[in-house]
């Protein structure tokens, strides 16, 4: 996600804490997570070249507070026979789209289309399938928890362990892998893997590039006037996207009593928006983050606690090696706040290796592949 967070993401770091939440969408048919329910055919703006026999797939997850819910995704093969085993798997988990249905990735493809298949297209010439999660809510009934991280986990596992069951051409030996909101669910989806895939996946390790750490931290000040100045478009559409997925992970917090007219007007426009529109209608209305509240945030009890439940990337409790790339011009994400994160993970003495670039945030993607591919390359060795 272009994620131009503004220099509080570097405050403090926190601790990290997993989380809980709060129930809605869909029930997930009974048999359990991770079952492929249907197979549909993948729009062509959502398949990537040097792909073969790509779908589209619902299959049986949860959403925030461990409710039942079905979700979406999509497979996309290598060519040529598949090597005794079965392809070895990375699970996709890619970056913001927004909130819309519409903007699935599985249904509309990318919004950083030519950079997304090139990374992909990598992969997919390296020999590895690649299952790309939606995340519950985008594509499928019921709001997307934006940010809920280890909701995010539970679909990047259950959408493994769904195709990995229903495709006999896969192994379940797999990896994941993703970027910027996409790097934090792969990191997140780390540290609980084996325990969310069970005996069923043999999970191997994670790549993340523009992990947004700390996240939590830009949200503590917001009220009325703050920020005083208008953001980047896309900076705001995060903000609302993340009160978006607060108010549904909590809804008893009342997230649209801290708000006025206005800012409850592009709550709601936002939870039905894609990324790029968004920002676009942001930018031509003017709007300015801290107008749209009616009384501060910090009003919520124990906000800096509910908010690191709930998006706080975990700093502990890894069980397999974890590749992160940093853009060292990176602005979408406070690079000092994810060197501050990675630091954190080496003094906890967590399985962690990092690797920074001169480039910005999009730029990272590609740029780690040098790095990125042979890392994997020894997770599966």
């Amino acid at each position: 996600m272009r994620q131009r967070w503004i220099c509080m993401a570097a405050m403090a770091v926190t601790s990290m804490a997993t989380l809980t939440g709060a129930p809605f969408a869909a029930a997930a048919p009974a048999g359990g997570t991770g079952v492929v329910t249907s197979i549909e055919p993948l729009p062509g703006e959502a398949t990537p070249p040097g792909s073969v026999n790509s779908e589209r797939f619902l299959y049986s997850s949860t959403t925030a507070r461990d409710q039942p819910a079905t979700a979406s995704a999509a497979v996309y093969f290598p060519p040529g026979e598949p090597p005794a085993g079965g392809w070895p798997v990375i699970g996709w988990a890619h970056g913001t789209v927004g909130l819309g249905d519409q903007c699935a990735y599985s249904v509309a493809g990318p919004g950083a289309r030519d950079r997304d298949w090139s990374y992909l297209g990598a992969w997919l010439k390296q020999g590895y399938a690649i299952v790309a999660a939606d995340y519950a809510g985008l594509g499928t009934p019921g709001d997307h928890p934006y940010l809920n991280g280890v909701v995010e986990a539970h679909n990047v596992v259950d959408s493994v362990k769904a195709a990995t069951s229903h495709y006999s051409s896969l192994s379940n030996k797999w990896v994941v892998v993703g970027q910027s909101q996409g790097g934090g669910a792969a990191v997140t989806t780390a540290r609980y893997a084996t325990e969310f895939g069970g005996p069923d996946l043999d999970f191997r390790g994670a790549v993340g590039t523009g992990v947004p750490a700390y996240i939590e931290d830009i949200m503590l000040p917001l009220g009325p006037g703050v920020p005083p100045v208008k953001l980047p478009p896309h900076t705001t559409g995060y903000v609302l996207y993340i009160l978006n997925g607060l108010r549904t992970t909590y809804p008893e917090l009342n997230i649209e009593s801290y708000l006025n007219d206005s800012g409850r007007y592009w709550l709601e426009h936002s939870n039905t928006s894609c990324l790029e529109t968004l920002g676009e209608e942001l930018s031509a209305a003017n709007v300015v983050i801290g107008n749209l509240f009616s009384r501060p945030l910090a009003e919520i009890p124990d906000l800096q606690g509910l908010l690191t439940r709930y998006m706080g990337v975990p700093e502990s409790g890894y069980d397999r090696p974890i590749f992160m790339g940093q853009g060292l011009f990176d602005t979408d994400v406070a690079t000092p706040a994810t060197l501050a994160f990675a630091a954190r993970l080496q003094a906890n003495g967590q399985p962690v290796t990092l690797h920074t670039y001169p480039t910005d945030h999009s730029g990272t993607v590609n740029a780690s592949l040098v790095d990125s591919i042979p890392f994997v390359h020894n997770l599966f060795d």
